[in-house]
């Protein structure tokens, strides 16, 4: 196998270790968030104080985001996904103390370590593609990108499941000390076999380059901001505490529901350009994200009326499926956008930027999430989640928008 490997050419060879660092990260990311929601709903926690154990953990994915781009350009991203790994790793064992010392404050503390390692990840793994792909070939990085969010969405939902299930097979803490021992052997490859100039930027980089200047890269993070802020303020504390309370369902039943629906929305983005029109030669623009914006808007509001008016509450499974699926299109366009619109040499510098805009949305929904649910219930989340949708669809009548572009493939 390793003799294989060593046959392919050196960018294939990175792009498949950054994406296997990525995929295993994942995999402990998604069943960490999944352990904790349920673990302490367990010990009692309302919502809005569960939503608050993720404070730190969004956010320091703020700060993260933000710094980690100009430190990936400076040290390169090699470090910064080494750093990441072993940080996860940290994080894991802190919270595989006795569950009488799992105190707020120390679990907040633990999620903040997995939020900075979290998006130091993510930041280095999109970043790292840029420098793989030729300019001149924009629709292979769509090809590539849309492959590496879709996989890493579709493994993230094998971790929500993963940790409801080792929840109930072998309790919390035996759950992180698993996840922490996976990841350390990660790390130790990742060491060994990742490139170690890889993103490096060729000039130095000034601390003051970690706000944007590109006109393009502010308005699609900004659009960025709101869409994952729609998502989340449902998504993360609302629905898994609806479905136990209102379904009866049971923690791997919650687990894996959340699992199937992120592993959906990761396939779908992976076959996101094969839908927006790859294959008659179509790389997408703003008039394209500005349209999949607008149905995403129309789809939200119809399941909030359901909701709120209590029609068939069942059918909000189907609904929220098929909110998965074009929040997918949207999340994967968005992905090829800002790896285009970002300069090759320091690209982790606007990706971070952007990806700052993320994890603020992220930040923003994860709190409402608790607060709304606990005051006004689902229904509420979802209208909210409308609201934050229109907002992206507006400003992504802003994005710059081209005639025809021919894909290279």
């Amino acid at each position: 196998m390793l003799a294989k490997l060593s046959q392919l050419p050196n960018d294939v060879r990175q792009y498949m270790l950054v994406t296997f660092n990525y995929w295993n990260f994942t995999l402990t990311d998604g069943a960490l968030r999944m352990l904790v929601v349920l673990h302490f709903h367990q010990l009692g926690y309302s919502p809005l104080e569960i939503a608050s154990l993720f404070l730190f953990y969004e956010f320091f994915g703020v700060v993260t985001n933000l710094i980690g781009g100009w430190l990936g350009a400076r040290v390169g991203l090699n470090k910064t996904m080494n750093i990441g790994l072993f940080m996860q790793v940290v994080a894991l064992l802190m919270l595989a103390v006795p569950s009488a010392n799992l105190t707020v404050i120390w679990v907040m503390f633990a999620q903040a370590l997995s939020g900075i390692a979290k998006d130091l990840n993510k930041m280095s793994a999109k970043s790292a593609i840029k420098t793989l792909v030729p300019n001149d070939q924009q629709g292979a990085l769509y090809k590539w990108v849309a492959l590496l969010t879709g996989s890493k969405n579709a493994l993230k939902g094998v971790g929500f499941f993963l940790g409801g299930a080792l929840l109930a097979l072998i309790g919390f803490q035996g759950a992180v000390i698993a996840m922490a021992g996976v990841l350390a052997v990660v790390f130790i490859c990742s060491l060994l076999w990742l490139d170690k100039d890889l993103g490096k930027a060729k000039s130095k980089v000034k601390f003051s380059q970690i706000f944007s200047k590109s006109r393009s890269i502010n308005i699609l993070s900004a659009a960025r901001m709101f869409l994952f802020g729609a998502r989340d303020v449902w998504f993360v504390i609302a629905l898994p505490l609806y479905l136990g309370q209102v379904f009866g369902w049971d923690y791997i039943l919650v687990g894996g529901f959340l699992a199937l629906w992120v592993i959906g929305y990761g396939l779908v983005q992976s076959i996101a350009p094969r839908i927006t029109g790859k294959t008659e030669g179509i790389v997408p623009d703003g008039r394209v994200a500005f349209g999949w914006a607008m149905i995403l808007a129309v789809v939200t509001g119809v399941i909030a009326i359901a909701l709120q008016f209590n029609w068939y509450p069942q059918l909000i499974i189907i609904g929220l499926m098929i909110f998965g699926a074009i929040f997918a299109i949207n999340s994967s366009l968005h992905s090829y956008l800002i790896v285009s619109y970002a300069k090759g040499d320091g690209v982790s510098l606007d990706v971070g930027f952007y990806y700052m805009a993320n994890a603020m949305g992220r930040l923003i929904g994860t709190l409402l999430s608790g607060m709304i649910y606990q005051l006004y219930g689902l229904a509420m989340c979802l209208w909210i989640a409308f609201i934050f949708i229109m907002m992206t669809t507006i400003i992504s009548l802003w994005l710059p928008r081209h005639s025809t572009t021919t894909a290279s493939i």
